[in-house]
């Protein structure tokens, strides 16, 4: 569910933040990856468990409207189409979701304006217009409108960015990729599953736990062989002048490079290159995949890049 380029850039932030605080204990370090790795499934939860709320607001507010001294024709037969869309009841309605809101401690109940207030942001698109106009009453619509929502209206709404950011901090770098793993489940949806249909797992197979936690404690365990090699590339540089970010990039790169025998090399240096283009300056990706582009030659003359299977595409 969650992408390798994820895994990478946890990471990338947990050595970050070891290299900042010596004194932290590997294996501390460690548990606060894995927790922040588990708080990105977390907030998929949070995302997927929103939308019922925002339903159940809609259908508390036309209740309210058909109480009211003189109701108007819409008050009294109001469109219902949102709250009785089939994919948020099936979200509503299912057991597992249910448990894991439970496990988290994910609780709506007090949480009314920040609803009401996500209900209008809806409300006042086009996307909710065309829908509720729409004559269709289909399965696959309603689940076209609220795969749209979570992409169009989630995804763009500060409003949503700053209620979680204020939960976690740390859910800032992981909207994204939590906001793509809701996506991912409610597209594999059917319209006859079972109340009791778990959501998609968060890794695609044990491999994937496998290699975050490899890739973190390799990077430390060859740290100094790493350095070494980034340093003789330097010439005229000195290593205390390349930044910190840049030079944890290239020890994780060559760890992908040396001990995961089924990644290509191709692979590992685009992916470097590409999240140092996040996190670190303008130059850094050019930089990085020279220096890189050096090393690979000499650990290919040296023999020491060990490559099999898919490891092998591009070599």
């Amino acid at each position: 569910m969650v992408t390798r380029r994820y895994l990478r850039i946890k990471v990338f932030q947990a050595l970050y933040a070891l290299e900042k605080n010596r004194k932290e204990d590997f294996l501390v370090s460690e548990k606060k990856l894995n927790q922040t790795i588990q708080n990105c499934q977390v907030l998929s939860v949070y995302f997927i468990s929103l939308l019922p709320e925002i339903a159940h607001y809609r259908s508390l507010r036309l209740e309210e409207l058909k109480e009211k001294v003189n109701p108007t024709e819409e008050d009294l037969n109001p469109n219902s189409k949102f709250i009785d869309n089939l994919v948020i009841k099936q979200i509503e309605e299912n057991t597992n979701i249910k448990q894991l809101c439970r496990n988290y401690k994910i609780d709506w109940n007090d949480r009314y304006d920040f609803i009401a207030q996500m209900y209008h942001e809806i409300a006042n698109s086009d996307l909710y217009s065309k829908y509720l106009n729409s004559p269709e009453r289909s399965y696959k619509e309603d689940k076209n409108f609220v795969l749209d929502m979570i992409e169009i209206i989630f995804a763009e709404s500060e409003l949503l960015h700053w209620f979680l950011e204020e939960k976690n901090v740390h859910w800032f770098d992981d909207y994204n990729d939590a906001l793509l793993a809701t996506y991912k489940n409610i597209e594999k949806f059917k319209e006859n599953q079972p109340k009791q249909k778990p959501l998609t797992p968060f890794f695609k197979n044990d491999d994937e736990i496998t290699f975050y936690q490899d890739l973190f404690r390799k990077t430390l365990l060859y740290n100094a062989e790493y350095q070494k090699r980034i340093d003789d590339k330097l010439l005229h540089w000195e290593s205390e002048r390349i930044m910190d970010i840049d030079t944890i990039l290239m020890k994780m790169a060559m760890c992908e490079l040396t001990q995961f025998q089924t990644i290509p090399i191709k692979v590992t240096i685009n992916e470097y290159i590409e999240i140092a283009k996040l996190y670190s300056s303008r130059k850094s990706g050019v930089f990085i995949n020279g220096i890189l582009d050096s090393i690979v030659t000499d650990l290919k003359n040296e023999e020491v890049l060990n490559k099999m299977g898919r490891g092998l595409i591009n070599d």
